[in-house]
């Protein structure tokens, strides 16, 4: 459970990095619920990491700048009874968040214009209805 986090192929965040803390749940729990601390957080500081190379830190930065504060991501799991669970979820989300902040950009699209034939085609389809519409007329 505990070790190094795997985010994707060679990138892993060494244990060390992660900061976890522990609550009480509002979830569901039963009698256990208002003694056992099973909300987690966890804590990566993103600004300050050695896992990420300065490329693939800078895109993370500036895509979780709305979740960052002071650089440092945190992600909560109070979904399951036990903290056990909620530390895999909790990981798991981390983990995901990061794959996708550090996912390179898209291609660009190449603008294209419609072929000559499906110009044609299209005006041509266009001048089929308005035939058909114009049979259709009464002319009163």
């Amino acid at each position: 459970m505990s070790g190094p986090l795997h985010v994707r192929g060679s990138i892993v965040v060494p244990e060390a990095e992660l900061a976890w803390r522990f609550s009480r749940s509002s979830g569901p729990g039963g009698q256990g619920v208002n003694t056992t601390d099973s909300r987690v957080e966890l804590s990566f500081d993103l600004a300050h990491t050695a896992a990420l190379g300065p490329v693939l830190r800078a895109r993370a930065l500036e895509r979780l700048s709305a979740r960052a504060v002071d650089g440092v991501i945190t992600v909560a799991a109070s979904e399951h009874r036990s903290q056990l669970r909620n530390r895999e979820a909790a990981r798991e989300r981390l983990a995901a968040l990061l794959r996708d902040a550090i996912a390179p950009p898209p291609k660009r699209r190449r603008p294209t214009k419609p072929s000559k034939g499906a110009v044609e085609r299209r005006l041509a389809a266009k001048k089929h209805r308005s035939g058909l519409k114009r049979l259709r007329r009464t002319d009163d």
